[in-house]
């Protein structure tokens, strides 16, 4: 008896924990329909979305060997609801090498890390090179400098994007078609903005938005508190994970009021608008869903395989992206893993409608 009632014991705490973590991943998926600022534990589940889904696959596995098949529909039928998420970090579609021979504009968008301060010049002659066998028309960058300061490497970017339009010190849009005019969107209270241009393409006129939005705050706080261990002060454990959890917490509210003013911004526009920045933020996030709005996710339309954009440490995300209106359609979606920076550019084909 004692052993069967353990068993009934155990069995019934599997299920509890079943029920609580298909409350806490359908909860997450709508995360991102609520601002942070007040509902920061729900906007934040988001971010635990792939843990809960491996959590609620591991489960099936569970039910399936203990032969429990109706309790395994629990987990099946959750994930199902997770298949639009998923579809926003993974494709099973295979790349379409036609793509690039269709006629259309390329555009790309890359948070090129300030050429990571390299004054030679070498890195941004190579990424150059990348965008030119990319034959890029269009080209968004975040965290950019002049150039390394370089005149020739200045030259040289206008030789093949003649057009350029510069937002607040690290924004820019090099094009190779004409650029009608531009504004810079700057944030309050800090240093990222976003901006956009006019450009004519053969005569259909396009808004591009370049935008960058405010950083976790990670980054720092690591940093921080690798230099004060390397001068030889303790860490409090304790202390250091509120630091990051709250400046994590603030970089989220921060870029929620920014992502409102790109989105409203944006509604302005009377032309077709294609958007390309560096969010900061995770897929189905409140900043994903404010910016994406009514227009199309280029990954989920176009793309393959994972959609890994970030490659600082080890975070596998994706937090670099491409939208466009309905006006025009995707034809192509991809990374190149260029590795001058913590982030990689990310290149889309695109046509009109």
């Amino acid at each position: 008896m004692g052993r069967l009632a353990m068993l009934k014991y155990a069995a019934a705490m599997l299920l509890t924990v079943q029920i609580v973590l298909t409350i806490f991943t359908i909860t997450a998926l709508y995360g991102g329909d609520v601002s942070p600022i007040g509902h920061s534990a729900r906007a934040m589940l988001v971010y635990a979305l792939p843990i809960l889904i491996l959590a609620n696959a591991v489960m099936t596995i569970y039910w399936f060997i203990r032969r429990k098949w109706l309790l395994s529909l629990i987990p099946i039928i959750t994930i199902a609801c997770c298949i639009p998420y998923i579809g926003t970090m993974w494709q099973f579609r295979s790349l379409d090498k036609n793509a690039n021979a269709q006629p259309g504009i390329k555009v790309a968008t890359y948070n090129v890390c300030m050429f990571n301060r390299e004054t030679s010049g070498f890195m941004a002659q190579d990424i150059l090179a990348e965008m030119r066998r990319q034959n890029v028309d269009i080209l968004c960058m975040q965290e950019y400098n002049d150039v390394s300061g370089d005149k020739k490497n200045s030259d040289s970017y206008k030789e093949y994007f003649p057009y350029m339009a510069v937002g607040r010190e690290d924004m820019v849009i090099y094009s190779r078609y004409p650029i009608k005019g531009s504004k810079k969107v700057l944030f309050e209270d800090t240093n990222n903005s976003a901006m956009w241009a006019d450009i004519d393409v053969k005569g259909n006129k396009i808004r591009v938005f370049n935008i960058h939005l405010q950083t976790t705050g990670i980054n720092g706080t690591l940093h921080r508190a690798g230099k004060l261990q390397a001068q030889g002060y303790e860490i409090d454990n304790n202390r250091f994970m509120e630091a990051i959890f709250g400046n994590y917490t603030l970089g989220m509210m921060f870029r929620a009021g920014q992502a409102v003013m790109v989105a409203n911004e944006k509604r302005s526009s009377e032309k077709p608008v294609i958007l390309c920045g560096d969010f900061n933020d995770v897929p189905y996030s409140y900043v994903y869903n404010t910016v994406l709005g009514n227009m199309v996710d280029g990954f989920k339309e176009c793309g393959s395989g994972w959609a890994q954009t970030f490659r600082g440490g080890k975070k596998a995300v994706r937090i670099d992206y491409i939208f466009h209106d309905e006006a025009l359609k995707g034809l192509s979606y991809y990374k190149s893993e260029l590795t001058y920076s913590d982030h990689y550019p990310v290149f889309m084909k695109l046509s009109f409608k």
